[in-house]
This record gives C-alpha cells, sequence and structure tokens, in this order.
C-alpha cells in the first residue's frame, strides 16, 4: 500500500466518520458541541468520564429551578396555608411524573422519597416482614448476587441479628428453568414465608446489565437456584446505575421494590432518592419508629399510633426535601428538552462505550503485548446487556499492571476525570480480578483499605480504573482519552489489531482527515496475511512523537526566595536567600546543601542557609494556608498559580512578606491575625485531620483574592493546636510518642537526595533524547519535589533504606517514603504542568512514584531548642541491616 493510502486509512480509523460507523446513533437532534458548550460550559478544559459516580446537572436546569423559587412562595407541605398547599401540590406531580418517567401510573406504585438509593435499600430491609429461622418452620432467606453495590450486601449485618438466612450467589450461578419448581415443593405448595432476591439492573463496576426478566422467572418460580426454596418471592431491583442511562420500564418488568438516587440521573439535587413499591405489595411493610407527618393519630402517654393511610405518608418521617424535589421537575423538563428521552441517551451512551471498547481492546505495545486489560461480560455488542461503563487496568509491556493510584494521577494532569479503586462492589472486584477472601484479608493486613490509593500489594492490584459516559458526553472526550492512553502508557511503536487504532483528538473542520495523523507522525505497515487471515490486519505504527506542551522551564531560583529587595536583611539576619552554588561541599561526602521552608502551605518555597527547628518541623515550615470560601485549604492542584506566591520571613522584624508577579508586596506580621476575628477559631480539614486556625484579615485575603483571581482568605495555624502524626510505618522501629504536626501533609521532614534527583534527570534526559529541552535543570527537579532538606554525597536512592539520620546535631527518624502526586508536575516558577516527571518516575522505580524519605525529629532536649540546622553540615545515616 502506498505511503498516501496507508495515511488516510490510519485518519479514517481515527476519524469521526469510522466513529458513526459502529456507533450510528451519536447525538440528538441538535448540534451536541453546541448544546454542550451552553449548557456545560464549566467543563470547557475538563474531561469528564465519571458519569457513573455522578452525571452533570446542565445549566438550564438551574437556572430554571432558581427562577422557580424566585417566582414562588414554597412552605412546609404539613401546614395548610397556600405556599404550604403549592408546595404539597408540587411534590404530587413530581411523584406523579416520576413514575411516568418508568411507564407506570400511581395506581401501580408509589414513591416514597428518600436521601438516596442506600436510604431507600435500608428501608426495604427495616420493613420486609422476615421471619427467623426457627422451630417452627422455614424462615426468611435473603439472597443477593455477589456483584452488588455494598449497600445492599450491608442488608446481612441487620439480618444476623435476627437470625435470617443470608445467600450470596455467583451471578453465573443464575439461569432459567424450563418449568415451574412446582412438583419440587409437592405438599409445600402453601408456603408464604417472605424472601427476598435482590440484583443490580445495571453493575456498577462492569456495566453489566442483569436480565431484568428474572423479575418474571422469579415469580414463576422458574429461576434458578431460588426456585428450590418454597415460598413467596420478592424482588428487590438497584436500578441506581442503570436508570442514569436507561429507560426502565416498571410495567414490563413489574420488580415489587425499586432503589434509586436522582442525582444519577440529573447530576441535582444530590442527597435525594426514591424507593418505588408496587402497590401489591406496600401492605407487607412494616415499620416500628415514627416520625412528623407519618401519623394520622397517637398518644404520647399510652402506646396508641395510628398510621396515615397513604404509603408514602407513612414512610416518609418528618418534613421531605420539598425543594429539593420541585428540582426535579426541572431536571425532568431539562433532560426531554436536550436529549428527547432515555432511549436516545442510551443510544448515545452506549455508542461511545462501545468505540472505546473497541479502541482499548484492540491497543498493544511494540512487542505485541496488550495495553489495557478490559474486565467485562460482554462484548460490548448490544445496549440491552451492557451499559456504558468500561472497568479496566493498564498493563506495562511486560503484562505487569499498572496501579490505578498511578493513573488517575497522570489522568489529572490531563484533566481527566475518572475512578479508581473497587467501587463500592468487593463482590465484581474479586470476580473480575481474581482477589481470594483469603487476599482481601491479606491486602487489609498491609494496609490496604477502600478508598485509598495502595493500588498494589505483592504485585497483585487492589483495585482497577472505570471510565463512564452521559447523555452531554462526547466523541473528543472518547479521543482525548485514548490519546492520554497511548501518550502515557504504550512503550514504543503502538500496535493494533484487527486494523483498529486511536491514539488522538479530532482537530480542525475536517472530521474525515483529522485525528490521528495529523497530531502526529506516523506511517503505516500494514502485513500481508495468509489467505485464511484474510480478515486479519496489523497496523503499526513506527513513531509517535508526543504532542506534550513544550514547557519552557525557567529559572526556579525566583522561587526559592525573593532577590534583591531584602538581601541586605537576610544578610543581617544570617539568612542567605540567592541561589547557592553548593561548589564548598562538592567534594565532601553526606552534606546539608539545602534548606527550604515553605511558610504558606502550597505556595513558593524560602531558602535559607540556616533555620531554628521547633516542636512542629523548621520553625513557621506551613503555619499558614490559603482558603477559598467554603473554608477549605487550596492547594495548587486546584490553584497552579500557588506556587508564585513566595513568603519571605524576617525574623528580626517579626514580619512574613507575600511577594507575586505583577502585583507590589504585602507585609504582615508573623504573629498577627484579624482582630475581629482573632477571638474566633476556624476549622478546616489538611489530610483528612482537623486543624484549628485563626483569620489573618480582609486586607491580606484582598491581595490573595487579586492575584488568584477568586475570593479566598489566610489562615494561620492556632498556637495552641497541634496535630499528631501517629506513624505505624516506621522502618526498624515504632513511635511510642506522636510527633506534632504544622499544617504539612505527612511528617514535619521531608528529604530528598541530590544523586537521586540526578539519576532521575538522566532518566528524563533519555525518554526526551528526540526534545532534549524539556529535560530540566537539576535545581529546577529539587524544586518540583518542595522537599526540606537536599542532600548530597549519598548513592541513588540510598535514603529509601535509613532508619534514622543525625543531621548536624539533631536526630531525626526516618518514617517513610514519600509516594509522590500529580503536584511534582507543576513548573514552580510558571506554574505549567507537563506529565513527564511523574512518568519518568515510575519509568526509574520499576512502577513505584515514591520519592524522598519523611522524617520525625526526635524528642528535642531542653538545651537544643533554640539550636540552628546550618547547610553544610554533616549528615550521618543509620540504614537498616536485613
Amino acid at each position: 500500500m502506498a505511503q498516501h493510502g496507508q495515511l488516510s486509512s490510519l485518519q479514517y480509523l481515527s476519524s469521526f466518520h469510522y466513529f458513526q460507523r459502529i456507533s450510528p446513533h451519536y447525538g440528538y437532534e441538535g448540534d451536541l458541541q453546541v448544546m454542550k458548550e451552553k449548557e456545560f460550559s464549566r467543563i470547557k478544559d475538563i474531561t469528564y468520564l465519571d458519569h457513573a459516580g455522578a452525571t452533570l446537572f446542565p445549566q438550564s436546569q438551574v437556572k430554571n429551578f432558581m427562577k422557580d423559587l424566585e417566582e414562588n412562595v414554597y412552605g412546609n407541605p404539613h401546614s395548610h396555608n397556600m405556599s404550604s398547599q403549592l408546595t404539597r401540590d408540587t411534590v404530587e406531580r413530581v411523584r406523579y411524573r416520576i413514575l411516568q418517567h418508568f411507564s407506570v401510573s400511581p395506581e401501580e406504585y408509589t414513591v416514597i422519597f428518600t436521601s438516596g438509593c442506600t436510604a431507600a435499600i435500608k428501608l426495604v430491609a427495616e420493613s420486609f416482614p422476615w421471619i427467623p429461622t426457627g422451630n417452627d418452620g422455614p424462615g426468611s432467606l435473603f439472597c443477593y448476587l455477589t456483584d452488588n453495590h455494598t449497600s445492599v450486601i450491608g442488608i446481612r449485618g441487620l439480618l444476623s441479628q435476627m437470625g435470617v438466612s443470608v445467600l450470596p450467589v455467583n451471578p453465573k450461578d443464575v439461569w432459567y428453568l424450563e418449568q415451574d419448581s412446582q412438583s419440587m415443593i409437592n405438599d409445600e405448595e402453601d408456603c408464604r414465608t417472605p424472601h427476598l432476591l435482590c440484583y443490580p439492573a445495571q453493575s456498577n463496576f462492569s456495566g453489566t446489565k442483569y436480565p431484568l426478566n428474572y423479575i418474571h422467572a422469579l415469580q414463576a418460580q422458574k429461576l434458578h437456584p431460588f426456585s428450590r426454596t418454597p415460598g413467596q418471592w420478592f424482588t428487590l431491583l438497584d436500578a441506581a446505575s442503570f436508570v442514569s442511562c436507561s429507560h426502565l420500564d416498571l410495567r414490563a418488568y413489574p420488580a415489587d421494590f425499586v432503589t434509586i438516587s436522582f442525582y444519577k440521573i440529573f447530576g441535582f439535587p444530590s442527597g435525594l432518592g426514591a424507593l418505588l413499591v408496587h402497590n401489591n405489595c406496600g401492605k407487607i411493610l412494616k415499620k416500628s419508629y415514627f416520625g412528623g407527618g407519618t401519623a394520622a393519630a397517637y398518644l404520647p402517654k399510652e402506646d396508641f399510633f395510628i398510621p396515615k393511610p397513604s404509603l408514602s405518608d407513612r414512610f416518609e418521617d418528618g418534613t421531605v426535601s420539598f425543594l429539593d424535589i420541585i428540582a426535579l421537575n426541572h431536571g425532568f423538563n431539562s433532560l426531554e428538552k436536550l436529549t428527547g428521552g432515555m432511549q436516545n441517551i442510551q443510544r448515545h451512551t452506549f455508542g461511545l462505550a462501545r468505540y472505546a471498547y473497541v479502541i482499548l481492546a484492540t491497543l498493544q505495545h511494540a512487542n505485541g503485548k496488550p495495553v489495557v486489560r478490559i474486565y467485562s461480560d460482554t462484548e460490548f455488542e448490544d445496549p440491552s446487556t451492557q451499559g456504558a461503563i468500561i472497568n479496566f487496568n493498564i498493563l506495562d509491556d511486560n503484562g505487569n499492571i499498572i496501579g490505578y493510584s498511578k493513573v488517575d494521577k497522570l489522568a489529572s494532569l490531563h484533566n481527566i476525570h475518572l475512578r479508581t479503586g473497587c467501587f463500592c462492589n468487593m463482590g465484581a472486584c474479586q470476580l473480575h480480578l481474581g482477589i481470594s477472601n483469603q487476599g482481601i484479608k491479606k491486602n487489609l493486613q498491609a494496609g490496604h483499605i477502600c478508598g485509598d490509593n495502595i493500588d498494589i500489594v505483592d504485585g497483585q492490584p487492589t483495585g482497577s480504573v472505570r471510565i463512564s459516559f452521559g447523555y452531554m458526553s462526547t466523541f473528543e472526550d472518547v479521543q482525548t482519552f485514548l490519546k492520554f492512553i497511548v501518550e502515557s502508557f504504550a512503550r514504543g511503536p503502538v500496535r493494533a489489531d484487527e486494523a483498529m487504532i486511536l491514539t488522538c483528538s479530532i482537530s480542525g473542520t475536517d472530521d474525515e482527515t483529522s485525528g490521528l495523523a495529523s497530531s502526529f507522525n506516523c506511517r503505516i505497515h500494514v502485513d500481508t496475511l495468509p489467505d485464511t487471515s484474510r480478515s486479519r490486519q496489523r497496523q503499526t505504527v513506527d513513531s509517535i512523537t508526543s504532542s506534550h506542551q513544550n514547557a519552557s522551564y525557567v529559572s526556579a531560583a525566583v522561587n526559592m526566595a525573593p532577590k534583591v529587595d531584602y538581601e541586605e536583611e537576610a544578610k543581617k539576619d544570617g539568612i542567605l536567600v540567592t541561589q547557592m552554588t553548593h561548589s564548598e561541599c562538592a567534594d565532601v561526602p553526606n552534606r546539608l546543601t539545602n534548606i527550604f521552608l515553605y511558610p504558606i502551605k502550597s505556595c513558593g518555597a524560602f531558602q535559607v542557609t540556616s533555620w531554628p527547628v521547633g516542636p512542629r518541623g523548621l520553625k513557621y515550615d506551613r503555619s499558614w494556608m490559603v482558603v477559598n470560601l467554603n473554608g477549605v485549604c487550596l492547594s495548587q492542584k486546584q490553584e497552579p498559580q500557588l506556587c508564585q506566591i513566595i513568603p519571605y520571613i524576617n525574623l528580626r522584624e517579626n514580619t512574613l512578606t507575600l511577594r507575586a508577579p505583577g502585583i507590589n508586596d504585602f507585609t504582615i506580621p508573623l504573629d498577627g491575625v484579624s482582630e475581629v476575628l482573632q477571638d474566633e477559631v476556624f476549622q478546616s480539614k489538611v489530610c483528612g485531620d482537623r486543624v484549628k486556625a485563626q483569620d489573618c484579615g480582609d486586607e491580606v485575603a484582598s491581595w490573595l483574592s487579586l492575584f488568584l483571581g477568586r475570593q479566598c482568605r489566610l489562615l494561620k495555624q492556632c498556637r495552641d493546636f497541634a496535630r499528631s502524626a501517629w506513624k505505624t510505618h516506621v522502618q526498624g522501629q515504632s513511635s511510642s510518642q506522636p510527633a506534632h504536626l504544622s499544617l504539612a501533609n505527612e511528617a514535619q521532614y521531608l528529604l530528598i537526595n541530590r544523586a537521586s534527583v540526578l539519576h532521575l534527570q538522566h532518566e528524563i534526559s533519555k525518554r526526551n533524547e528526540c526534545i532534549p529541552e524539556q529535560t530540566p535543570s537539576m535545581e529546577q527537579l529539587i524544586a518540583r519535589f518542595r522537599a526540606n532538606f537536599v542532600i548530597q554525597g549519598a548513592e541513588p536512592f540510598e535514603e529509601d533504606n535509613w532508619t534514622d539520620v543525625h543531621i548536624g546535631g539533631t536526630s531525626f527518624q526516618v518514617v517513610g517514603q514519600c509516594t509522590r502526586c500529580q503536584m511534582i508536575c507543576i513548573d514552580q516558577s510558571s506554574g505549567t504542568k507537563n506529565q513527564e516527571l511523574l512518568q519518568s518516575l515510575s519509568s526509574c522505580r520499576d512502577g513505584k512514584i515514591a520519592f524522598g524519605v519523611y522524617l520525625l525529629q526526635n524528642k528535642l532536649e531542653s538545651d537544643m531548642e533554640s539550636q540552628d540546622l546550618l547547610v553544610g553540615c554533616p549528615v550521618f545515616p543509620k540504614v537498616q541491616v536485613n
């Protein structure tokens, strides 16, 4: 094939036309891109792929809801005035619209509002007429598929106290019987013992859609293994994941109980769900507690209570979240107007998922090994069996799994939002990843718990990566994601089986000729295969030149310290604030070459040659933090420009001065807080820990807000409040006393080794042979790692095996390695991002992304409390001996 023909073929594979060939139901009646720009402008630079977690609401929904609130007065529905009547009527209208959405009427189903799907499941568990197993006869049985959300499995915690039997069932062990099981139960035909089967309409892990016809088969006693148990079977259908992108027809599949969360459908409001109860089953539900609004009559001094006749009134304790319920009306309006209905959404989202699945399933490293391992029960051929969810892990060219935490961090650098872990579905996670019960317990002993970043234990994954699509997802979203996978994880020339490959997003106006070839320098070879394999072609991309942004690396010295303005003042204090050459230490092993402190958390570094230590670390290190209007601490992950705010401390003048480009300096007292708020203590969170802080005033808040372009304030950690750092992962010894922390993340100090930095620099240089200007200097790399201490004289990564270290006359305990996040990919002079550093770190450390070690200072003696640490002092490590 001619080179021109090869290029055209590759362009076609990455084109919108090829996408439409395998996904013909893309979009809606209008222009999807125009709709997205109008309704979802807030995600302009974001690729949002976590719709199974929470989808996004359109701007028109919120605007119309706010207009509704501005024009109407909604009172408490339990009152009888006009505003309350309006609320009751509107809420009832919403109930009707919900049932209409699921193709049923109030004569068939009742809507009971809850705080979410989990609360709806819990309501059924607490109200179902369970019969304990006993001598009087057979008891109730609670059955559930192992591929169920944690909220379903949690029912067994209630039943264990009641003596009710529980049966978990593997999805593969469920099948239809050819005839009913009446002949099996004979004289037990009249058994009315109630049993409950709960299964998901769609797996939130893999997107597998389980047959809705299980409902009919169970009622006809034709569903194995449940039909072997005589009694009256009821179905609890967890539809939260299913209804986000699919139409649920309850008239065709009349489940007894259905649970949903509305933010899965509309994005807003959150914290609102519903239990849909078939009216034939409502009478079996019993509850003991009664709250406001549920009673027709009761006596406070006598055990007398009559519930209201309406099923919803009996189960909605207290006042419902009526304003959120009213917001649902606008959600239905927007959804219908923008998409035309759930059938269109299902076709659209399935088409995107199918396309992504096809490409991911075919990607190979240069050596022919797959790039991705997909966890799926289907081949993404039919939207009735597969939802818009893809679950997978990424493999290196040796076939080893790359931890999901690293994937998540690199995705964040590309503004790609996805989900990692086990997704509150341990059964599906075990099934697809092959983790045994003993393996789960072993992972727990290794320190892994649900929701953390421990992604590999003994070489085996503890979770995976999930992407999911919503009705506003686009073809460009898929291409951005696939390009990220290839650029970040594929090794060598990328290959693809079945003549399918895609590595870039569409650009320009000609869809058919835009794509992979327009963004990369590519060349394709099509192998001629034997006649028996005529339908198989293999295309190989021989060269891929990454389209990473060419970052301009400026000297990081400007971030290390203030410049000439304060130099003379600093010299008076014995502090050198300009960059050191370290030539005087070049021939001396194990010396301290740099001391940095970061007075304001996530802001620029302040370099010194000597500095006092305190009970929380270097004096004034991370004593302040910038928070948003909600009091949440900001970091460079959300505000990269924080790195350009350079704090300077003058101990003699007792001042903190802030400097930033394009704005005048601002100075506050070191111990100054707002006079208006000096008696008020604010509480915030740092790395999950509660911290107490005081506001530093409106003037510095205005200065920060002006520079960052958003409203924020400066808080200072209270003197009388110290966080405790109980470290259980100390190497070689245990810590019996907690150390006190400032606003630092993990420990009092972070130490890095220049030899390790140099090793990493060589790795970056090797990876960027064709773009040498993308290799940062030694000092630029040091700035990225934001350490307190920089040493030289040790071997590369020797520090990983240290248990203790003495720096000058001060003793420290090594309490573990620092696992790096995407923050090291932020250029500390400009705030720009580039993922190369994190990728190179993983490459040179065999998949690990740890760099530097945490230190806790051993207890200060009274005569050492005023001692300073000095640049140039010797460093004496203690190495762990195996």
